[in-house]
């Protein structure tokens, strides 16, 4: 006989955890303690398995029938449901990992380019202040230009420019970082060139040129200059 919520609610344990079962192989187990569990029981290459669909109540009569037929439908395309669970947890502890926040943390405290200590906190204030919260828990896999350049923009529009020209090469540098350590495909702000509003005519920026003495420009401080301000060259 199907289970209802008033047969559920008065279960009582006992000294052995006991089942009551409802229909299609899914059952209440009821602990000595007196917590409550779906099970789903189910075979699988002439296995028999069974997968947890939730605690009661939090997860009600209704919702356990819910994902106990989403369980057998996935047998009927040939999969297991138990290691499919596994996978989409391993999938959501990866994106949980690997959002641009942990990243750009990651990088920084590794690989940050060769900024001075000061300099190189201040950066990492931007990122605290201007990025983090808009796109920091988002998985660096699943950024799009668009939501980048939106983060850009906000900068942008309250008159920062040079900063958003700044964060635009920084977040460059985290997701490069990302690529290098097998998280992304590619650095998406390069879809971004053009996207900000132009550097105002008369407004003084760093340019370096190979025509500049080294006496001027030493060539090691060049380097370091168009790795730390890639957007400040050209």
């Amino acid at each position: 006989m199907p289970l209802t919520d008033t047969a559920i609610r008065n279960a009582k344990p006992a000294d052995k955890p006991i089942r009551l079962f409802d229909g299609g192989r899914l059952y209440l187990e009821v602990a000595p303690s007196g917590g409550k569990w779906w099970r789903l029981k189910y075979r699988f290459s002439g296995k028999e398995k069974r997968i947890s669909l939730g605690v009661y109540p939090e997860v009600s009569l209704k919702e356990a029938r819910e994902r106990r037929d989403k369980a057998r439908l996935l047998l009927g395309t040939g999969a297991d449901p138990g290691e499919t669970r596994k996978a989409e947890k391993r999938v959501a502890r990866l994106g949980a990992e690997n959002t641009f926040e942990a990243i750009a943390r990651e990088w920084y405290a590794k690989d940050f380019p060769p900024w001075s200590e000061s300099h190189a906190t201040r950066n990492l204030a931007r990122l605290e202040v201007d990025v983090f919260p808009w796109i920091g828990a988002r998985p660096i896999s699943g950024l799009t230009p668009p939501e980048v350049l939106d983060v850009l923009l906000r900068v942008e529009k309250r008159g920062a420019l040079e900063t958003a020209y700044r964060l635009r090469g920084i977040i460059g540098q985290v997701i490069r970082y990302g690529v290098a350590t097998g998280r992304v495909a590619r650095d998406i702000t390069v879809d971004l060139r053009g996207a900000l509003r132009r550097w105002p005519v008369g407004v003084r920026r760093l340019t370096i040129t190979l025509a500049m003495p080294i006496a001027i420009v030493p060539l090691a401080r060049c380097l370091r200059l168009c790795r730390a301000y890639p957007w400040a060259a050209g």
